[in-house]
């Protein structure tokens, strides 16, 4: 099959979970033999043509220039473009930018769209974004010959909205080996003595929630938050719990192997996400064999099921803290570790991918 991605700014990835996918993913294909292309923004730190057997059509993006606005033109000169290649299947990853342009792709091609999660439900989006944001997922759902849904929660809401079926495929991870100590002292942290969250800063992330259970548990213990806090929620964040010297607001951080040791050494390991399907970091976290507590909703529970401990409020938090250990709890470490291995693993996720791909590809009116 000749197939192209598009909505991801490029591989190898240098961004997030859906460039890590995109990179994964096209590389499987190729050396399953498909003629793959993946679309770039024309600023991508890789300018080569093909990556590890995987074409590179590089596009002009002026998100640099244009803020959030640009990422819609991105998408619209990459869709122009897929109306020249004759491909049989497009992978659209998400549809926030590129769903307004279903108009313009290609009729004979198969269209295939991950769904992402609820990115209208984001707080950080005034009322008018969030419903042009709606009113995306809905040109999506409709313009898509097929849909992807990343987690149970997200398959189940487009089916009760929608009533349109979508196939459930999770992301992926890589279990993390080798740790090394010797990385927290980077961070000034001691092993098994610190507790973390890695996370944007954004309201329905929970944060402030999990810093006020924090603040309520009156434990001393070091408290890492991991993202860029310079921004206005974040600077909200350091404002309010500035007269508490064990809440560190750490900054963005993009080093694998340093997040990895974090996560794998650190006592209690906070998320708390409240919107979207499976979120990447939830699964790295897993596979890095962190002690996950985690905000009670049913993306979180239907990766996690009974292997974390759940809060819903401040006073869950602070009671959390108290009475857990990451070493009185083994057991449920082992069984994340697992769930990686058997679940959430890549070949297992890119082999469903790909059979997906052959059932569209033989199913679909548009190759008859």
């Amino acid at each position: 099959m000749k197939i192209a991605i598009l909505g991801t700014r490029g591989v190898p990835n240098h961004y997030g979970g859906f460039e890590q996918f995109a990179e994964f993913f096209s590389v499987y294909l190729a050396e399953k033999g498909h003629d793959v292309y993946v679309y770039n923004s024309h600023n991508h730190p890789y300018q080569e043509k093909t990556f590890k057997g995987v074409n590179i059509l590089h596009q002009n993006d002026p998100e640099h220039k244009m803020g959030t606005f640009g990422q819609f033109i991105y998408d619209y000169n990459c869709i122009l473009d897929s109306r020249k290649k004759n491909f049989d299947i497009i992978l659209q990853l998400g549809y926030t930018s590129n769903s307004v342009w279903y108009f313009l792709l290609p009729k004979k091609s198969i269209i295939i769209t991950n769904m992402d999660g609820m990115e209208w439900k984001r707080t950080k989006y005034s009322t008018k974004t969030q419903k042009m944001l709606m009113y995306a997922e809905k040109l999506a759902v409709k313009s898509s010959d097929f849909l992807v849904s990343d987690s149970i929660g997200i398959q189940n809401y487009i089916q009760e909205k929608y009533q349109k079926n979508s196939a459930y495929i999770a992301y992926g991870a890589t279990v993390f080996e080798n740790p090394d100590e010797e990385i927290l002292k980077i961070y000034n942290v001691e092993k098994y003595n610190f507790n973390m969250i890695l996370a944007r800063l954004e309201p329905e992330n929970s944060i402030e929630m999990i810093l006020d259970g924090v603040v309520l548990s009156k434990n001393e213990t070091p408290m890492l938050i991991i993202g860029d806090h310079k921004k206005k929620f974040g600077e909200y964040l350091k404002e309010k719990f500035k007269n508490y010297p064990n809440i560190k607001f750490i900054g963005a951080l993009y080093n694998l192997e340093h997040l990895n040791n974090l996560r794998c050494f650190s006592n209690l390991y906070f998320h708390g996400h409240t919107v979207g399907g499976t979120n990447p970091s939830l699964l790295e976290a897993m596979a890095s064999q962190a002690m996950i507590l985690a905000h009670n909703n049913e993306f979180n529970k239907g990766i996690l099921k009974e292997n974390a401990y759940y809060f819903s409020n401040e006073e869950e938090v602070k009671d959390l803290i108290l009475r857990t250990k990451k070493i009185d709890n083994l057991q449920l470490i082992q069984n994340n570790l697992e769930a990686i291995n058997k679940e959430f693993n890549w070949d297992k996720i890119n082999g469903e991918y790909l059979q997906l791909f052959e059932e569209c590809f033989s199913r679909s009116e548009k190759r008859k």
